[in-house]
């Protein structure tokens, strides 16, 4: 064991490494008997594949570049895809990311347009399509933008015909119901095909704050009639709804202040965890009815595990397996049930349990060591003291090297991560992203703020009226606390988020002293451009709940915007930000920068064209890897080898 200086040990996870390992599988379903998904491809322009798992266990990308299986609906997007065997053939509809038309595809043939185009602003969008081949249609959400501005759209559930006779007429999409709500959810037909389940919500709320489901009947030329809300109200949120084998309603609410289960209204097992979560996009599943009358779930306070539930005895069985942490993506056919998991040892691979036997198995997108685990980091879930003795939940993760120690007497420097959302939560999975820093001798301490989900929903209150300020502060309590340990050193601390976490980088900078730099990607900066026509319709109302009434506290969108404290930053800091960006678009940085001209805080601005929220191309996450470890370098006086230097300019 050699000794180095934290921060400068020779690791073998480089930006690229990471960069290939981003992404997860995600909405797995079955066509027929076999198993599908998406999978992202970081090296093919960041786009989404559709992955087939024949019957022998090959898996086959089944459009090739530059198909792209990605919903734009509430620019989250939601399940973009569905297939049933039709003659003996698999029949796939998918929703394809560059003009987000509906495409049928079979093995052999081209994807073949189902939904026409629209001139009128951002145009026409699905997401969650159902295959109805007995009724030669897939039903769907329908988003339409009827004007040029972000908010002039409306939502509804349509049939869209399977023969492609609408791939031209938008008069032959059929829609399923009017305009009831501002955001609805796909349909879940009952096993009977009498009823239609769906989720509806309305501005100022979240789908986490309060939704309604509305059950409807299906008469037999395929109308809707007889919606009514059975469940939901202004302070309940209900995000996800079924039928069990037998057409009893099954859907989650945290009516309670935990997200549970209920059947035909009566609660199943009540207990004090979640068994759902934020309905960040459409098509998130967090439990499956099995034919058995089984449940297939995914419970847990913080971490998320897969597990059998009997709702008649209460008994929840955990899946045996080395995965801590399952995905909102749940299929099942029969008593077959297909997840995706991962462990803080191991990516998301694809996991398919079979609750007859108890067995669980990978069968997609396994887990490869790209390198030797000694280097992958080893989390510590803590929880730590804030304001007012408040708890706040984290994980922490020391650098790590089989073959490297830091000298004695010297503490390592540690970057604290905020999350995106700010509704959200870091998972407990394998990350290459931090083993690039915790391999270098780097620390990370991944922060579940007041405001994070996972934790029941008085914790998910806590930021009602305090984004900026709890986030902030708990940021602030966890690296404090981890200098006053003896864990880290107090004058080597950095703070780093993308999204609602590049908000909280930024209020920390601008509101603290705690930190020697920060990263911000992708960041919220000025509440009073964002709040009023900077961002997408799904999010444009969510700080009358974050910040508070804009017509009862208008003064408080400005006084907490980093943009309004500018001039009270002093620590260097990298800003990173896509240039296709609409939720939080470059203008946000830039009046951020103008703020800052002339007042020699040295930074550095890098924007990647063909990005939007988030990203997804290789050579967009290697630059923006290397730029922020050079900022580190810089600010914690390191000496790094083969990573380019950022230039700071003042």
């Amino acid at each position: 064991m050699q000794t180095q200086a934290y921060g400068e040990w020779p690791s073998p996870v480089d930006a690229a490494m990471a960069a290939a390992h981003d992404g997860s599988p995600e909405y797995v379903g079955f066509v027929g008997d076999e198993v599908w998904w998406t999978e992202p491809r970081p090296a093919e322009a960041g786009r989404r594949t559709l992955v087939r798992r024949h019957a022998d266990g090959t898996e086959e990308s089944v459009l090739p570049a530059p198909w792209n299986v990605r919903s734009r609906v509430i620019e989250y997007g939601g399940h973009p895809w569905a297939g049933a065997v039709c003659d003996g053939v698999p029949l796939v509809v998918f929703a394809h990311f560059p003009d987000q038309r509906l495409y049928r595809w079979q093995p052999g043939a081209e994807p073949a347009p189902l939904t026409p185009v629209s001139t009128v602003g951002p145009g026409l969008r699905w997401a969650e399509p159902v295959v109805l081949p007995e009724r030669g249609e897939v039903w769907c959400v329908l988003e339409e933008f009827t004007g040029d501005g972000p908010s002039d759209v409306r939502r509804v559930l349509a049939a869209v015909p399977l023969d492609g006779s609408a791939a031209e007429d938008r008069g032959a999409v059929r829609e399923l119901t009017g305009e009831r709500h501002r955001f609805v959810t796909g349909p879940r037909l009952s096993p009977d095909g009498t009823r239609a389940a769906w989720i509806g919500w309305d501005h100022p709320r979240m789908p986490w704050d309060g939704t309604e489901l509305v059950v409807a009947d299906v008469a037999a030329d395929g109308t809707l009639t007889g919606a009514r809300a059975v469940a939901g109200g202004p302070e309940e949120s209900v995000p996800q709804a079924d039928w069990t084998h037998d057409n009893r309603l099954l859907y989650a609410s945290d009516r309670t202040g935990w997200w549970n289960l209920y059947r035909d209204g009566e609660p199943v097992c009540p207990r004090p965890e979640e068994f759902a979560g934020p309905l960040w996009k459409l098509g998130q599943r967090w439990f499956a009815p099995l034919d058995g009358g089984l449940i297939a779930v995914l419970h847990g306070k913080g971490a998320q595990r897969l597990a059998v539930l009997d709702p008649e005895t209460c008994e929840v069985v955990d899946a045996a397996g080395p995965w801590s942490e399952f995905g909102p993506t749940l299929a099942a056919l029969g008593e077959r049930v297909v997840a995706v998991g991962a462990s803080p040892h191991s990516s998301y691979e694809v996991v398919e349990l079979d609750t007859r036997t108890g067995r669980a198995r990978v069968i997609g997108a396994a887990h490869r060591d790209a390198v030797d685990p000694a280097f992958y980091p080893e989390p510590e879930v803590r929880t730590f003291t804030g304001p007012d003795g408040r708890e706040i939940h984290a994980q922490v993760y020391p650098p790590r090297s089989p073959d490297r120690t830091g000298p004695a007497g010297e503490l390592p420097p540690y970057v604290i991560w905020a999350h995106g959302g700010p509704t959200g939560r870091f998972p407990l999975v394998l990350d290459l992203e931090i083993a690039y820093f915790t391999s270098r001798g780097i620390g990370v301490a991944e922060v579940n703020y007041g405001g994070s989900t996972g934790y029941g929903r008085e914790y998910r209150n806590r930021l009602r009226g305090e984004w900026g300020v709890v986030d902030v502060e708990d940021c602030a309590a966890v690296a404090r606390a981890l200098a006053e340990e003896g864990v880290a050193d107090p004058a080597r601390l950095a703070v780093r988020g993308g999204s609602a976490g590049g908000w909280t980088t930024a209020a920390s900078l601008t509101t603290t002293d705690v930190y020697a730099c920060g990263t911000i990607i992708y960041p919220v900066l000025d509440l009073t451009g964002w709040g009023t026509g900077e961002t997408h319709d799904f999010e444009s109302q969510y700080l009358e709940t974050l910040i508070g009434p804009r017509a009862e506290v208008p003064e408080r969108y400005e006084e907490r915007s980093p943009v309004t404290h500018a001039d009270r930053l002093s620590a260097p800091f990298l800003l990173l930000q896509g240039l296709d960006d609409v939720i939080c678009p470059p203008v946000q940085c830039e009046r951020f920068l103008a703020r800052l001209a002339g007042r020699g805080v040295p930074h550095a601005y890098i924007t990647f064209e063909g990005e939007g929220h988030g990203f997804r191309r290789a050579d967009t996450m290697v630059r923006a890897l290397e730029a922020e470890l050079s900022l580190y370098a810089q600010a914690f006086g390191l000496k790094t080898r083969g990573i380019p230097a950022l230039e700071l300019t003042p």
